[in-house]
């Protein structure tokens, strides 16, 4: 019994140990289905463009017991570590670049644990193809040695590319750059290179050609995108020489030269002469076909010419020799061959230079006399000139030329070979001028043409002029202008005029001559040109100031030329200024001038111009006269009569001034002359009857017939206006006053009828010299002033002398009629004094009518009371 109990307590745990390891099941892995995503990552397979970073997987599974689970990736030792997990949730995450191409597969341990249990299982991770990988040519680089006698359409080679990638990218296709511009053409899919079709290699135009292939995938996806890949390579094809092609010459065509002073045996030229294969070339071998005549051979070996024979035992200038190359084979045969013409000339030697001969040999100065301006295109016959070169060939080539005075001759011919006669020709006759050139000189050149040492040689050209008569006189001006005082004696010398003629001898003589109808008072000497005066001519500026004629200069030949002579004669103060006559009677009216006026008969200024002063006058402070006009007028102060009765006791107002005119000329001259004037004071107002009055002052019987007709006007204008009244006046029974015609004036001043209807025009005849005009206008005085009277209204006139039959009225006051005398006194006293007496007996008469005329009016124009 006791040894039972000895066991039971730990019988006991054991058994309970046991029960409860029993009770603890280990965790497992959910099923990994087709295209799962979580699970134990059996059948996961991944593209290799997967970006890293990606959740690629999810673990997944479970704990029997519920307990929580862990998970863990492992890796065999070496491998690489693509994944990593999150322990607790079973994330799995890309961490390292796939790449199929060098690891297709990935192995990779997976657990699952419950803290108790750890469950493993090892898992392949299949890694998918994406189109990455380029094609790749393989065994470059390609050279490849084509005979150029290869056919057409022949393959030359295969190229092959590869590309690592599966399915279409991984398939290549081939195809060329530049196919049309290439001479070969690839099989897409074998990548075989042929010559295309129709085209041939030839070594000798091209021995390299350079083909670019272009590889191509199929393409494919890459990172979600469909992508193709292409590679390049080159492909040298080398073109191999095939004896195909006959020797060529190089540096054709040929010429050589044999000089007078060449060696027999002497080396002319050497032709040259290669295979045209030039990549296995053959050995060349000359020879002389025909054309050296015995004179000439040839190198077989060097292609080198040479001459056998002296040069002066060649007897052609020019030979042509057929050269002939062929190739030898390196069994001795020959193969192909070619032929060059080599020409070769024989040439003497450049050491003559032109040399000029005249008629007597060698000579170098030519000499010719001959007349000015020959013909255009003559020949100068007189100049005998040779030319001669004694090389040959192009050694005795030379031009020609004149060398001096351009464009005055030619020289012809202008290129000669070996010898010419040398001909001078006219070119331009105008520059042959005797005046400019007594001598032309030219220098005669001869130059060779195509040597290198250009040998010359001149000869002097010496051609002496003689005179024609070519030239006309010619003036040195087409016009002279001279000036002559009027003064200047007979023979006075007036101009010269010059012209000249550059002929020589007599031909350059010139004379002079004169015509035209200004020329009948001058005369020109005919050798100097001097132009004078007529011994017996008389000039006078007042007649005849301007004079031309037409100067003529000829020569012996009776060339000539013209030119124009204008002369003026210069004024000289030789007039006096004149009076019309020596003693002169006016009328002046107070406050209006008189005029004298005298004329000077010199023809300029200042000769003519007259100014006018006063000499003698007593008193001598009552006039001033105007010194450019001749107008006196009476002092400023002096307004009315009595003041003029006031200086002198002199009642007659009669003055007798000495006035003189003097001219501005250099000397100068002066006249005198003596004036009398009438002072007055005009007594009638302005207007047409007092200018009326006034003109007819030395008409009064035509004064007596217009006052007159005026009266009786007068007279019956106041008989109609009288029966017009008085019809009036009956009707009204009333008796009124006429108004007045005339109104009463006062005593000192005088009537005046203003009569502006009645005007009367200036007649045409000396019987109509009176006109009665407004008072606006002038009075015209007889003597020559015509003064023209302003708008202010003259001084009354003094009155006349009581008329001898009719007395006025008492009560009415008398009318003064102006004296006006406006002609010239005669120079003869007896004559002014039977004038003046005329004169006082009119204005008597006009008095009188003018009186009868007052007392009418008056008559009538009283009113009736």
């Amino acid at each position: 019994m006791k040894h039972v109990r000895h066991f039971t307590p730990s019988l006991f745990l054991s058994l309970v140990h046991i029960c409860l390891v029993q009770a603890n099941y280990a965790p497992y892995f959910f099923d990994n289905g087709a295209r799962s995503t979580n699970g134990n990552m059996a059948l996961l397979s991944l593209s290799e463009d997967t970006p890293v970073g990606t959740h690629v997987y999810t673990l997944n599974g479970t704990d029997p017991e519920g307990d929580p689970v862990t998970y863990d990736l492992t890796y065999e030792a070496g491998s690489r570590r693509y994944f990593s997990v999150d322990e607790n949730l079973g994330n799995v995450t890309l961490i390292e670049e796939l790449d199929r191409e060098k690891e297709d597969e990935i192995e990779v341990i997976v657990s699952i644990s419950d803290g108790l249990s750890t469950v493993s299982e090892k898992v392949r991770i299949l890694v998918m193809d994406a189109n990455d990988e380029s094609p790749e040519f393989i065994n470059t680089p390609y050279i490849v040695q084509v005979p150029e006698n290869t056919p057409s359409g022949s393959s030359i080679f295969k190229i092959e590319a590869v590309d690592k990638d599966t399915g279409s990218g991984g398939s290549i296709t081939y195809f060329l750059q530049n196919i049309h511009a290439n001479k070969f053409t690839i099989d897409r899919h074998s990548g075989v290179l042929r010559i295309k079709t129709g085209v041939t290699l030839d070594y000798e135009k091209s021995r390299t050609h350079f083909v670019i292939v272009v590889a191509k995938d199929g393409g494919g996806k890459l990172r979600g995108d469909n992508k193709v890949f292409s590679a390049t390579t080159t492909v040298t094809v080398n073109v191999e020489d095939v004896q195909d092609t006959p020797p060529m010459f190089i540096g054709t065509p040929y010429y050589g030269y044999v000089y007078e002073d060449t060696l027999a045996g002497s080396e002319v030229l050497t032709v040259v002469a290669l295979d045209g294969d030039r990549g296995r070339p053959n050995n060349i071998h000359y020879c002389i076909v025909n054309g050296d005549e015995g004179s000439f051979e040839i190198s077989n070996t060097t292609g080198a010419i040479s001459v056998i024979k002296s040069p002066n035992q060649l007897k052609k200038e020019v030979y042509e020799l057929k050269v002939q190359a062929s190739e030898i084979s390196q069994e001795g045969d020959v193969s192909a061959y070619a032929f060059a013409i080599v020409t070769i000339r024989v040439v003497d030697l450049n050491n003559h230079p032109p040399t000029f001969y005249g008629e007597n040999g060698p000579q170098n100065r030519f000499e010719l006399t001959m007349y000015e301006h020959p013909p255009e295109g003559e020949i100068l016959r007189g100049l005998k000139i040779t030319v001669n070169d004694s090389d040959q060939g192009a050694n005795a080539k030379f031009n020609l030329r004149l060398v001096g005075p351009g464009g005055i001759f030619r020289v012809v011919p202008q290129t000669v070979l070996n010898e010419a006669q040398v001909t001078i020709i006219v070119e331009n006759s105008a520059a042959i001028d005797y005046e400019k050139f007594k001598v032309l000189t030219f220098k005669l050149l001869a130059i060779e043409v195509n040597t290198p040492e250009k040998f010359s040689s001149t000869a002097d050209v010496v051609i002496r002029l003689l005179d024609t008569n070519d030239n006309v006189p010619k003036f040195s001006s087409d016009y002279y202008i001279a000036r002559i005082p009027e003064n200047s004696p007979g023979g006075s010398n007036v101009v010269a005029v010059t012209a000249t003629d550059p002929d020589s001898g007599l031909w350059g003589e010139v004379k002079y001559s004169i015509y035209g109808t200004g020329a009948d008072l001058f005369l020109i000497h005919p050798s100097t040109g001097i132009i004078y005066t007529q011994p017996w001519a008389v000039l006078d500026a007042e007649v005849n100031s301007k004079y031309n004629f037409y100067v003529k200069a000829e020569d012996t030949d009776g060339k000539y030329s013209l030119a124009e002579v204008f002369i003026t004669v210069l004024d000289v103060n030789d007039h006096s200024p004149e009076f019309n006559e020596n003693i002169q009677e006016k009328t002046m009216i107070i406050g209006s001038p008189v005029k004298i006026e005298a004329i000077d008969q010199d023809a300029e200024e200042p000769n003519n111009i007259v100014d006018y002063s006063i000499m003698q006058a007593d008193p001598a402070n009552v006039f001033d006269i105007d010194q450019s006009t001749g107008e006196i007028k009476l002092k400023s102060y002096i307004r009315s009569l009595d003041i003029i009765h006031n200086i002198t006791k002199n009642k007659d107002c009669i003055w007798s001034l000495v006035v003189q005119a003097k001219d501005r000329g250099s000397p100068s001259f002066s006249t005198t002359a003596v004036l009398k004037i009438d002072i007055t004071e005009e007594t009638l107002h302005k207007g047409p009857m007092a200018a009326f009055l006034m003109q007819t002052k030395d008409n009064p019987m035509k004064a007596l017939g217009v006052l007159a007709g005026v009266m009786g006007i007068m007279v019956l204008i106041t008989i109609m206006i009288s029966t017009a009244m008085f019809w009036r006046n009956k009707r009204s029974n009333k008796i009124m006053p006429v108004r007045r015609i005339i109104k009463k004036r006062q005593t000192p001043q005088s009537r005046t009828v203003r009569m502006e209807w009645l005007k009367f025009k200036r007649p045409s005849n000396a019987a109509e010299k009176f006109v009665v005009e407004d008072d606006t206008k002038s009075l015209h005085n007889e003597n020559s002033n015509n003064n023209i009277q302003a708008a202010p209204m003259p001084p009354t006139a003094p009155s006349p002398p009581p008329p001898p039959i009719l007395a006025p009225r008492g009560d009415a006051p008398g009318w003064r009629v102006p004296t006006v005398s406006g002609s010239l006194t005669p120079k003869f006293i007896n004559k002014q004094l039977k004038k003046r007496g005329h004169g006082s007996a009119h204005n008597a008469l006009v008095s009188e009518l003018k009186m009868k005329f007052e007392k009418r009016n008056a008559a009538i124009g009283e009113p009736h009371i």
